[in-house]
């Protein structure tokens, strides 16, 4: 079954011409760092650029300055809980904010607060959105329901072709209400022209690697185990044990309370003699850095990614990529841009790595520029913005032009 992509959207009135201007309210657990985290500041930016009102309700986190900083205000809420108890009393805390707000439309994205924005926004028969940028899953079947939540907006946003037919085939919503927009990179920022060359020596210190004529690796992620670390420093090992050893590998990210984790990787880094190639470096506030520091950048999920953002950052850095052949990264790397190997297969994942380091520099410059046009082409952030402001501008004209009866009286913008 096909969905509508973003440029098959039809529109009757542009964002932009709505009046009064739409406020849009964002619902998303906490702002500490993820896609979408990332997603929701990017669209407060283009919700503000386009002259709306862009609000968030969250638990906070350190990305909170940047949302502010996008013109948006925040609404510290714990929308985070799973407790039922405190998922009910955020749709009455919804309810207010909306009404007060005058919101003209709601978007969850996340499963948490999306239960409470549904009901505050069903309450006040104003358009609810979701977008879906976690894994679907088809088991077991209360988690399926759970998650159903995602499915059950005005609009469904998925993140790739992938995620929408799962999406499709798990939770049979109605195929008119599923859009196809791929997550959007902003590629000036993630641009090795860009980053000076300060705030890459500056992880150069802080790290201890790069610059040494070895091959650098960055495997940037949230340190859990789906998302590859463990293969990856199993490929390492690999590599070292054939007699390889011109290459550094970097594993850059949160733990967020996986410590357990940390120190099984701590473990095999050890037991494999892997102290001077493989390095833990923690979480990292300037991800176009990372970037510029390395040579080639590995995506290895074990499971399939719903898009896998960090590839596309990657390629619009102009950086050779390694993902995993599965989900949402078989439609955003291709055999110019990178390579792809079975998940979970780290034989296959060193075989990978050894190409591209036997590529040489010159050869990795190659494929990373076209993995940058590649980028720009197809995963701006402008394109994204402009689809999900198409999405909103359709359902707030239609819910302004087809009032609900029943609806809540709200009073006029002064």
């Amino acid at each position: 079954m096909r969905h509508r992509s973003a440029k098959e959207l039809r529109v009757s009135i542009a964002f932009r011409d709505l009046s009064p201007r739409p406020t849009i309210l964002q619902v998303i657990p906490a702002l500490d760092t993820g896609g979408a985290e990332r997603t929701t500041i990017d669209m407060a930016h283009a919700i503000v650029a386009a002259g709306g009102r862009a609000l968030v309700a969250s638990s906070g986190g350190r990305m909170l300055k940047e949302l502010e900083a996008a013109g948006a205000t925040h609404f510290e809420m714990d929308v985070h809980s799973k407790n039922p108890i405190i998922m009910a009393l955020n749709v009455e805390r919804l309810t207010r904010l909306a009404e007060r707000e005058k919101v003209d439309l709601i978007h969850a994205r996340s499963r948490a607060p999306g239960w409470s924005a549904l009901a505050a926004a069903r309450r006040l028969h104003v358009p609810f959105v979701t977008t879906y940028h976690s894994k679907v899953h088809e088991a077991p079947r209360i988690k399926v329901f759970y998650n159903s939540v995602m499915a059950r907006g005005d609009a469904v946003i998925a993140n790739s072709a992938y995620t929408a037919a799962r999406i499709a085939r798990i939770h049979a919503p109605d195929p008119a209400r599923i859009f196809t927009v791929p997550r959007g990179i902003d590629t000036a920022t993630f641009d090795e022209a860009a980053v000076p060359p300060e705030r890459i020596a500056g992880l150069h210190r802080r790290w201890k690697a790069g610059g040494s004529g070895r091959t650098v690796f960055l495997l940037a992620a949230r340190l859990t185990r789906w998302k590859g670390q463990a293969v990856a420093v199993e490929a390492a090992a690999k590599l070292k044990a054939a007699g390889v050893e011109n290459f550094e590998l970097l594993l850059a990210g949160d733990a967020q309370g996986r410590d357990a984790y940390v120190s099984e990787l701590e473990a095999k880094i050890a037991a494999e003699g892997l102290e001077e190639i493989v390095r833990i470096v923690g979480h990292c506030e300037d991800m176009p850095a990372a970037y510029a520091l390395s040579d080639v950048v590995l995506a290895p999920s074990i499971e399939a990614e719903p898009f896998g953002r960090a590839s596309v950052e990657a390629q619009a850095m102009g950086r050779p990529v390694i993902v995993s052949d599965a989900g949402g990264q078989r439609e955003t790397v291709n055999a110019e841009t990178g390579l792809a190997v079975p998940p979970g297969d780290a034989d296959a994942l060193a075989a990978a790595m050894r190409r591209l380091i036997d590529l040489g520099a010159e050869g990795r410059r190659a494929m990373g520029a076209r993995g940058r046009a590649h980028a720009r082409a197809h995963y701006s952030l402008e394109t994204m913005s402009r689809a999900t402001l198409a999405v909103y501008a359709q359902l707030i004209a239609d819910a302004r032009s087809h009032p609900r009866a029943g609806r809540r009286p709200r009073k006029k913008r002064g």
